[in-house]
């Protein structure tokens, strides 16, 4: 059975920590929903009721034009180890950007990769869990390196200019893009 709360109690930090992949579900009021895996050492518990994750560069921006259309994002954590337990934080998110006045203190919390876009920070309004009991037994045995290799490669005004371009979600919707290229020099 479902349980619901306020806040992020202290074994909800516990399991979130233990987790290595998350999941990521925004949409705006048109268009499609977008549901994003997300790996690495990229999520972080702030207080009880705040949270926020490293973003890099992908194939898309959806996430960043959801939150600003529309503000709402849930993110569902799995433990695929034992015991079984899905987790999930209701709540508003945004994007905070390298050039934004708070994005020093949100990237203190983080060790920036090569290629990292903005962080999404996240107003917990509800927390849910339940039993996890269809969801299968697994074990990570590797971060794929291949996103922040990628990134890590890259051209730094190449990169840029990419990104630069990049205005608009699948559906239409505006984003803003980084003014910074974390990757080598």
């Amino acid at each position: 059975m479902a349980t619901f709360t306020d806040r992020i109690l202290p074994d909800h930090e516990a399991m979130i920590g233990a987790q290595s992949v998350f999941f990521v579900a925004t949409a705006a009021a048109q268009g499609r929903i977008n549901l994003s895996p997300k790996g690495y050492d990229s999520f972080r518990v702030l207080g009880p009721n705040r949270v926020a994750y490293l973003d890099l560069g992908g194939s898309g921006n959806e996430t960043h034009a959801h939150l600003e259309a529309d503000g709402r994002i849930t993110v569902m954590m799995c433990n695929f180890a034992q015991p079984p337990l899905i987790l999930r934080l209701y709540g508003h998110g945004r994007a905070v950007l390298p050039q934004d006045a708070d994005w020093e203190e949100l990237a203190g919390h983080f060790d920036i990769l090569p290629g990292t876009r903005q962080i999404f920070e996240i107003t917990v309004e509800t927390v849910q869990t339940s039993c996890g009991w269809g969801v299968p037994v697994m074990e990570l045995s590797a971060e794929r390196p291949t996103l922040v290799k990628y990134h890590a490669q890259a051209d730094a005004q190449a990169w840029m200019t990419k990104v630069s371009g990049r205005t608009s979600s699948i559906d239409g919707l505006p984003t803003r893009p980084t003014d910074r290229y974390f990757g080598p020099q």
